[in-house]
């Protein structure tokens, strides 16, 4: 199940992250390109609204950036000055840590209560209540965004869900250091799903495929000679 929410958290910060480039790039060659007084294409493209991509970049990137939060807890891959903790005696070093994390874990779950609460006051309760046939004639629909006439409640939702996710990682970090003692550390050389290759133990970098190369020649002669011989 984990491994399931692993790859899930991954494969999203991935696709938000691809789609808002490609509807970047769209968005800058469609002002571009009508702008320009091709007959007929120019016509065409001005015909095109694409006043909304902005908005929806910007929406995408608040939503990857608070996934990409928790991902950043279970990788190890945030930012730490540690230089202090590391000089404290085994025994203390354990207890500032752990205080961190548990800290990090109090944080992440304050912040997640606040903002389903300002979700559910910001226009949810309108859509679940109505959705489930209750009367909401005097519940206030809630604002929208300008330009996609998208329910705000449903932008805001990313703070709820990504700071409940870190909060959950956070968990998963202190259990992991308290049985185990280790935290999770990032390796910026890795490649996910490309495997180390181990290096080959005496491997001579000089050797050629018979064995032949201009450091070994007279040696090889040499052996070759008490063979005859």
């Amino acid at each position: 199940m984990l491994k399931v929410l692993d790859h899930l958290e991954e494969w999203l910060i991935t696709f938000l992250m691809g789609a808002a480039t490609l509807i970047i790039f769209v968005a800058v060659m469609h002002r571009y390109i009508s702008g320009l007084s091709i007959p007929i294409v120019q016509d065409y493209l001005l015909q095109i609204n694409m006043s909304w991509a902005q908005e929806l970049c910007i929406i995408m990137f608040v939503w990857m950036a608070k996934f990409g939060a928790a991902y950043g807890v279970r990788t190890g891959i945030h930012v730490g000055v540690d230089v202090l903790v590391n000089r404290l005696s085994d025994n203390n070093r354990f207890k500032i840590i752990t205080f961190g994390l548990c800290a990090g874990v109090l944080f992440t779950a304050i912040v997640g209560t606040l903002g389903a609460q300002l979700v559910w006051e910001n226009g949810m309760h309108y859509s679940v209540f109505k959705m489930i046939g209750k009367d909401v004639s005097n519940i206030p629909e809630g604002p929208v965004t300008p330009d996609l006439e998208l329910s705000t409640w449903i932008v805001y939702l990313a703070v709820p869900i990504g700071s409940y996710l870190m909060c959950f990682r956070f968990v998963q970090v202190v259990w992991n250091f308290v049985k185990t003692g280790e935290l999770p550390v990032h390796d910026h050389s890795h490649v996910e799903g490309v495997e180390k290759e181990k290096p080959v133990e005496d491997l001579n970098w000089f050797e050629m495929d018979d064995n032949l190369h201009p450091q070994d020649i007279k040696h090889h002669h040499h052996n070759n000679g008490e063979k005859k011989s």
